[in-house]
Order: structure tokens, then C-alpha cells, then sequence
């Protein structure tokens, strides 16, 4: 046999003058402590709702014409998670609206049939019930007005009918508005780079502590790192509603909005209390905010002269006790402040 080329040679020297596997110069006793620590609290943070996230399979009857071909239902899946020990959980509206039988799947693999409790497409949330004999896991919930933007994000839930999948990232960003599928505005979103895919949507974003910060809902599709969540704290109101009245009434005059800060030096010029309020963003046309002269790039800073800070405020702010009353819209419009008069109606369910 002749002897080897001379580049195959060149090549195992190289490769023996390489740092191996073995090399650890590059990583520092300080950067396998963060690494460890990063890791420990995901894995602690999960741990206390694991076992509350749900997996959730509905069945929606087809138009008479597909059902006149043999074609009766068609299925869908979610995500879910109980928030009281009696059998309570939150998913998105968009995962059960229209449903004709609903079954939550739990972590132990358990199945229940699901009674829908309440369904608010305003706010792309909606209760379900299930029945058990014992207590049941459950998450807590947090407060999503004591985020910051930048801190730890993990989102649990079921992609692509994989379950009890975690993805984790950070709070991009606050106070976002975000049009769901049915075309209503949701408001006091936040927006995290956790990874979401079909799914996920209605299973928990918590944070480092394991507390529910918010209810996953909407990615948009191309792009990457761009997920969105319902807030908790938005989450919270309507389950109260939904308890005491079996639905959410809503005042709407009509605007869509995101938070914006305000600079000491307008606080100071305009007399406010308040260091942010809602930048007006859209106008539904023949609305009552246009009616009342509300104007794009407004920000609202008040109603009927109480601070509105953000978007979840001027949420707030338009409960059913508003319906078909005037109330004083006070917005900043260049170098000026303007006092409005609004008549909000009732937003269509």
C-alpha cells in the first residue's frame, strides 16, 4: 500500500492540538453557578403548577352541510390550568367557545368531561368546571401589575397536543393591545419571547415563584419570539364577573390603546398623579369615542377625573355601571388638556 496523503496527516495534527471536550477555559466556576441557579429556579417553578396544567380536547358540531355528509364534529385542543382546589379552571375562549363536549386531561392523566362555567371573548378567557371527589392541584395567582420587563417567563401547556411542555424566556414587554380572533381588542397584554405554539393557548405564564402572571394566547405567525399572554390580573376581574353573573358586561366607547409613560415635566405642567396613561392607538369609526371627538395619538389620563394609568385602568375603568351614561374623558393632546364628554355603550357579546 502507498503511504497516506499528506493532508490527512495535516489534519490529525491539527485535531490533536485542538482543545478537546475536556477544555473547560471558557467556562468559569461563576458561570456553572449561574447556570445551575437559572436551572433550579425553572425546575422549582414549575414544579408548584405542573400538576395543576391541563390538557383540553373539545368537540364542535359542523355546519348542517358537512353533518349531511357524515361529517358530525370536528375536534380541537388547548391548554388549561385549575386555580381552586373544587375543580375551576382558566383557558382561552377561543379554545372552548362553541364547544359541544369538552374533556380536561390532567397531569396524571386523570380525564374529566368539563362544564363551561362562563366564556368572555372580550377578553379571550372563559372558565370551565370540573367534578372530583378530592381536592384537586391547583396554581396561585399572581399580580401582573408587578411586572418588570425582563424578568423570568415560563410558559407550560400543550403544543401541538405535546404535553406538559415548558418553554421559557422573559417579559418583553407590557400594557400591549392585541385583536383576537374574534375581532375584539384585548387589552393589558403582556408580550414574552417564551416559545408558543398551537396549543399552548390557555395554559399559565408564571414566573420565577411559580405564580400565574398570565394566561398564553396569541403568537403571530412568521414571526419569531413574539408570543402574547392575557394578564392575570385582567384574568382575575373576569373570573369574578363570570362568577357573579355568568358573563362580562363591558361599557366600550370604542378606542384601542397601549400604555405610554408620561415625563415628570408633563406631570408636573398637567397637574397629574399618574406617571403613565393610554396612548390611543385607533378609533372605531362611528364609535362614541369618535362621536365625542377623541382623536388618534390622544393619551386618556383620566375618568370622570380618576387616574387611568394603563390599559387594564381604562378596562376597568368601563365596567356595566357606565352603560349609556356620560362620563369625563380627559386626554392630552399635544400642549393641551382636553375634557370630553363620552357616552360608552354596551360591547356586543
Amino acid at each position: 500500500m502507498g503511504s497516506r496523503p499528506r493532508f490527512i496527516d495535516d489534519l490529525s495534527s491539527a485535531a490533536s492540538d485542538a482543545p478537546g471536550p475536556q477544555s473547560t477555559d471558557l467556562l468559569t466556576d461563576d458561570d456553572d453557578a449561574l447556570l445551575d441557579a437559572y436551572s433550579r429556579t425553572v425546575i422549582g417553578a414549575l414544579e408548584r403548577v405542573q400538576q395543576a396544567v391541563a390538557f383540553i380536547a373539545v368537540e364542535r358540531r359542523l355546519p348542517g352541510d358537512a353533518a349531511a355528509h357524515g361529517r358530525g364534529a370536528r375536534g380541537g385542543t388547548g391548554s388549561g390550568f385549575l386555580f381552586t382546589p373544587d375543580g375551576y379552571l382558566l383557558t382561552n375562549s377561543h379554545v372552548v367557545h362553541g364547544a359541544t363536549h369538552i374533556q380536561v386531561t390532567l397531569a396524571d392523566g386523570a380525564k374529566f368531561d368539563a362544564d363551561l362555567v362562563g366564556d368572555d371573548p372580550g377578553s379571550d378567557l372563559a372558565v370551565l368546571r370540573i367534578g372530583s371527589p378530592e381536592p384537586l392541584p391547583h396554581v396561585e395567582l399572581g399580580e401582573s401589575s408587578k411586572l418588570r420587563v425582563g424578568q423570568i417567563a415560563i410558559a407550560v401547556g400543550s403544543p401541538l397536543g405535546l404535553q406538559q411542555t415548558v418553554t421559557t424566556g422573559v417579559v418583553s414587554a407590557l400594557g400591549r393591545s392585541l385583536r383576537s380572533n374574534s375581532g375584539r381588542m384585548i387589552y393589558d397584554v403582556i408580550q414574552t419571547d417564551a416559545a408558543l405554539n398551537p396549543g399552548n393557548s390557555g395554559g399559565p405564564l408564571i414566573n420565577s415563584a411559580g405564580q400565574v402572571i398570565g394566561v398564553n394566547t396569541a403568537i403571530i405567525p412568521g414571526a419569531q419570539a413574539i408570543c402574547f399572554a392575557t394578564a392575570i390580573d385582567t384574568a382575575k376581574w373576569v373570573i369574578m364577573q363570570i362568577f357573579a353573573h355568568g358573563r362580562v358586561r363591558r361599557a366600550y366607547i370604542g378606542v384601542a390603546g397601549t400604555t405610554t409613560p408620561l415625563s415628570r415635566r408633563v406631570q408636573r405642567y398637567f397637574g397629574l398623579t399618574a406617571q403613565s396613561g393610554v396612548h390611543v392607538m385607533e378609533i372605531v369609526k362611528g364609535s362614541p369615542a369618535a362621536l365625542a371627538g377623541v382623536r388618534t395619538d390622544d393619551t386618556i389620563v383620566a375618568i370622570d377625573t380618576q387616574p387611568v394609568q394603563d390599559v387594564d385602568a381604562l378596562q376597568r375603568a368601563l365596567d356595566a355601571s357606565r352603560i349609556d351614561k356620560p362620563v369625563g374623558v380627559t386626554v392630552l393632546r399635544g400642549a393641551q388638556r382636553v375634557e370630553l364628554t363620552v357616552t360608552p355603550v354596551e360591547q356586543a357579546g
